[in-house]
């Protein structure tokens, strides 16, 4: 009896493939009674990603034992499967839901600050409709369809987590048959207080039953005069000239920040003052043809960055950090730039300083610049640092004492540039003056390191000479 068999196995995937045929001969005996059919199946289920599976097994007629070895048939294929589907968002029909995106891996939750869009409104794909504050940065939640924004499920100030739904996006809706809740409500509202005047129009006016008059109290003695009013009972401002707002997450974190670093650094600060003249002289000579080479404007930041990186390398002790009983040496120079914004104080971090040139710096400066003004500053770019540079001139500060960026172990505060009477070769002349200040941890930088650094600085800005000539 020659028996062959066919047979197709059909993947989850909508292309079925044919596999190969088995076929299995046997010839009958002499005996009428052997009848034996054996069939050896084979089963292949498929699998992306290099998986693949290997099932043999033997198919015999009841009543008849026969001693089969079994075929092991292996097949390994590789598919590869693209699918595209947008992220952050959950199908339903015609209504695609908007939900918060994953934040970033130390941060678990967020708070809705504001709804850029409303309900009725019409978006486009990957346009911003709603952003959320975290510990460190404000993050734009992207429609993921076009359509018109049907309802809100979630309001301002809730603290949503990743994956939560915040809005319903219709895309076929058309936005001008959506109207937003306030409205619809206001117009609903509208018409009741005509109707009801019409209705007391028409109802009869009742007399009102003549009140019973309620007995006077007995007048309040009256206070003598030049008496004073009881100490127990201070005048306080009526709280009706008060407002009381909740801290955003971002004030929260900083504020959290500065208070640990009071509580765990033992600090000091130590100043002196940098005559600007050369760096200042420096600047006007060559700014034009600056700008014209590398296009971007040469600024007073970037010297006091490259004198930071010189004298961190004299002074590799302010480079370092205290963890737990020792001393981190770091052997790389990041310098973290902070800026102040309408939401708060955000610190970026210029890598490898060391290996930058005047104009790498001041094109990384304005490019966090503007990025802390857009609120589009990422994590990674405010992680680490070794020092923390903090320019209070340009507010107009003329002295401060900075307080230490954790982990870090110091901070060089800059500050407002002042035309101040300095005896130069023995004649008195304006010089323009900036104090400069230097908050350190005690605990691991004593105050002879912490001088000679600030010192070092002094002297590079006043001559950036010692930069070209290493010394």
């Amino acid at each position: 009896m020659l028996g062959v068999i066919r047979r197709r196995v059909a993947s989850s995937s909508p292309y079925p493939m044919l596999l190969s045929q088995s076929a299995r001969k046997f010839r009958s005996g002499s005996s009428a009674a052997a009848r034996v059919s054996s069939i050896v199946e084979k089963e292949v289920s498929f699998h992306s990603g290099h998986y693949g599976n290997v099932r043999n097994f033997s198919h015999m007629t009841p009543g008849c034992w026969v001693n089969v070895k079994p075929m092991r048939e292996v097949f390994c294929q590789e598919a590869t499967m693209q699918t595209w589907r947008r992220p952050f968002s959950s199908d339903s029909g015609d209504n695609v839901d908007v939900v918060v995106p994953p934040l970033a891996e130390s941060i678990a939750d967020g708070t809705l600050a504001k709804f850029l869009k409303r309900p009725g409104d019409r978006v486009a794909v990957d346009e911003p409709i709603a952003q959320i504050e975290t510990d460190k940065v404000t993050i734009d939640v992207s429609s993921p369809e076009s359509g018109v924004i049907v309802k809100l499920l979630a309001n301002e100030g809730d603290t949503v987590e990743p994956g939560n739904k915040i809005a319903i996006i219709s895309r076929s809706a058309d936005a001008t048959t959506h109207v937003a809740p306030s409205e619809t409500t206001s117009e609903k509202a509208a018409p009741q207080p005509t109707q009801k005047t019409s209705e007391e129009k028409k109802a009869p006016k009742a007399e009102p039953a003549p009140a019973k008059e309620k007995p006077k109290a007995p007048p309040a003695p009256a206070r003598p005069a030049g008496a004073q009013s009881s100490p127990t009972e201070p005048q306080l401002p009526p709280k009706e000239r008060e407002r009381r707002v909740p801290m955003t997450r971002l004030r929260k974190r900083v504020a959290t920040r500065l208070k640990d670093s009071q509580n765990t650094f033992a600090m000091l600060t130590t100043f002196n003052e940098v005559d600007m003249t050369n760096l200042m002289k420096l600047r006007a000579d060559y700014k034009d043809a600056f700008v014209e080479k590398h296009g971007v404007k040469l600024g007073l930041m970037s010297g006091f960055v490259k004198a930071a990186v010189n004298a961190l390398q004299h002074q590799p002790i302010v480079n370092a950090v205290i963890d737990g009983d020792d001393i981190i040496y770091r052997d790389y120079i990041d310098i973290s730039i902070a800026v102040g914004t309408p939401k708060g104080l955000v610190v970026p971090v210029i890598r490898n300083c060391d290996t930058m040139n005047f104009a790498d710096i001041e094109k990384q400066i304005n490019a966090f610049a503007k990025k802390a003004n857009d609120g589009t500053l990422s994590i990674d770019e405010m992680a680490g640092g070794t020092l923390t540079i903090s320019n209070g001139g340009v507010y107009g500060s003329l002295l401060s004492t900075p307080i230490i960026n954790p982990p870090q172990s110091a901070i060089l505060g800059m500050h407002s540039i002042v035309s101040r009477p300095m005896v130069v070769g023995g004649n008195v002349v304006p010089r323009p003056m900036m104090y400069i200040a230097l908050t350190y941890d005690h605990r691991i930088i004593d105050g002879r390191e912490a001088v000679f650094f600030l010192r070092r600085i002094k002297d590079i800005v006043e001559d950036p000479r010692r930069l070209l000539l290493d010394i």
